[in-house]
């Protein structure tokens, strides 16, 4: 194999494997700054071993071996030394890890780890509530999605050394909080969780539609965070609001290659090609939402934000046409939505629902009211949706000042040229 083949080799192995790594690594070490390390010593092993030796047969056990072995190493001369041993001498996987005699037995130790365990510390340690919300998603973009600080702030449209900082001060928070580095039982579980989630909706939400910068959507953060959640609804298979949130992720991003055309320009739901919508994500998102519904009744629970959110999009993958969509049954679910988890926004898009459903001049008083909320203040989708339903009641001067109010609001630049175009477009339509 090349060493060009290698490399791609080892850039798709530590995207795949880099959580598991850390994780293994942070059972060890209790920290996750020395896991992280350790982890990163074991790439740096890997780019000087396999050009010259070869892939090794199971790589990801060969770089979780690797890792444990620095993470030994870097506790042994490490001033706490002697706690840190007291720490281990408990832990029997780690005393395997000591007795490994080469990476050819890699796979067996790899084997001898509950790998679903160390994800799940991980990923409740990352998304820890102690840290901000901008520290709990960069730390998770890089421990659980294997994202470099570069990829992080590209996509956020930041500087490397912000994210960088944000990273490192979230690991010294974490540390001087002494966060154990466990799962949650009970209801802490469910407290934890809900901030586990929020993370993750909030990178997917940031990769379908961008909120600033000259794409409409950035693919790689939407994929990172539906396969997160994945990897937590299997780590977590009885919680029904996970499978929710995959539910919804999994419906919207069905649409992915119907949400802009060929120049990336958006192109709105109701004037998307149905036909482009990716139908094996719709198949896995309902099969999702079905298993959600299914432990809700068991629990005699009502669906959470998340399944009543992913039934809202469901609505609209079973549509094979716009006009074909259950308006009347979207208004009932975003009132749910708004009874369980009321806000601002949830009540902007029940008054879309409500426009589709019985006109524009119903919806639109809804959205008046919104208006003197100041939770509202500069969120561009209130003008914009006011434009929409003032156009359809024939005043169009009033939605070209609302549709330019809207421009002057966002900071991505493919929805301020759609929003100035359709006020463009009513100019004309005027003269």
């Amino acid at each position: 194999m090349s060493d060009e083949a290698t490399q791609r080799a080892i850039d798709a192995v530590w995207r795949i494997e880099s959580a598991k790594i850390v994780a293994g690594a942070a059972r060890i070490t209790h920290d996750l700054g020395l896991a992280e390390e350790a982890a990163q010593d074991a790439l740096v092993a890997a780019l000087e071993h396999w050009p010259r030796d070869g892939v090794p047969d199971n790589p990801g056990a060969w770089l979780m071996t690797a890792a444990k072995r620095r993470a030994l190493d870097r506790i042994r001369h490490d001033k706490q030394a002697v706690s840190k041993h007291e720490q281990i001498a408990h832990d029997l996987d780690a005393l395997q890890a000591l007795v490994v005699p080469d990476f050819v037995d890699a796979l067996d130790a790899a084997r001898s780890d509950d790998i679903g365990d160390d994800l799940l510390r991980l990923v409740f340690t990352a998304c820890h509530p102690i840290l901000s919300t901008e520290a709990r998603v960069a730390l998770t973009l890089k421990l659980l999605a294997g994202l470099t600080s570069a990829e992080i702030a590209r996509a956020y449209l930041t500087s490397e050394p912000t994210i960088a900082q944000r990273i490192v001060r979230a690991k010294r928070t974490l540390a001087a909080a002494k966060v154990p580095y466990d799962v949650p039982r009970g209801d802490q579980l469910r407290e934890r969780l809900a901030s586990v989630l929020e993370v993750i909706y909030l990178v997917f939400n940031e990769g379908y539609t961008a909120t600033s910068g000259g794409d409409w959507m950035r693919p790689t953060l939407a994929d990172e965070a539906l396969r997160l959640g994945r990897i937590v609804a299997e780590l977590t298979p009885d919680e029904p609001e996970v499978l929710g949130l995959v539910a919804l992720m999994e419906l919207q991003a069905s649409r992915a290659g119907a949400r802009v055309d060929g120049s990336g320009r958006p192109v709105l739901l109701a004037e998307q090609d149905r036909g482009r919508w990716d139908r094996l994500l719709i198949r896995r998102g309902l099969a999702a939402l079905k298993r959600a519904d299914a432990q809700c009744q068991a629990r005699s629970e009502p669906r959470g934000a998340y399944a009543l959110q992913a039934a809202i999009a469901a609505c609209h993958a079973r549509a094979a046409r716009a006009g074909d969509t259950d308006w009347p049954r979207i208004v009932a679910l975003y009132d749910a939505l708004a009874a369980a988890h009321p806000s601002p926004v949830v009540e902007l898009n029940r008054a879309v629902a409500v426009a589709m459903a019985e006109g524009p001049a119903v919806a639109l008083p809804l959205v008046d009211a919104l208006i003197a909320d100041a939770r509202l203040a500069g969120y561009h989708w209130l003008p914009s949706v006011r434009a929409d339903l003032l156009a359809k009641l024939g005043r169009g001067d009033e939605a070209r000042t609302e549709l330019e109010r809207a421009a002057a609001m966002t900071n991505n630049q493919r929805e301020r040229e759609l929003l100035l175009e359709r006020a463009a477009q009513l100019a004309a339509t005027r003269h």
